[in-house]
């Protein structure tokens, strides 16, 4: 089992073109632990926002009628890759694990892979 701050320093090192990754609670906002980032990329406000975005596709899919769940959200910009993994069990819910990847270095196949790995051994 992991901790939340050995899965980020795992998806730091085991996840190509990795530019921050964090643990977010999805009920409040607050970034629970943050990894990388920097002047290019402020991981509380991007915490706060893909709350909002989380938020809004679990309102849509509700008014939906949709009973199924999110594995993950993808955002897709001109050089970056934004990737929300919403936790499942073992005390993960109202939790995502968030990642922006440079989308030059990144396999976005092999983030999801991993992601879903990290998720596998987070223990919150």
């Amino acid at each position: 089992m992991a901790t939340t701050e050995q899965a980020l320093k795992q998806a730091t090192s085991t996840i190509d073109g990795v530019i921050g990754a964090a643990l977010v609670d999805y009920s409040s906002g607050m970034a629970l632990g943050t990894i990388g980032g920097g002047n290019d990329l402020d991981l509380a406000v991007a915490a706060a926002g893909n709350t909002d975005v989380v938020r809004a596709k679990l309102r849509t899919m509700e008014q939906l009628g949709l009973k199924d769940t999110i594995e993950d959200i993808l955002i897709t910009l001109g050089t970056q890759y934004h990737l929300i993994r919403l936790l499942k069990g073992r005390g993960g819910d109202g939790l995502f694990l968030y990642l922006a990847l440079d989308n030059r270095r990144a396999n976005l196949a092999m983030a999801r892979h991993q992601l879903r790995r990290i998720e596998a051994e987070l223990e919150v």
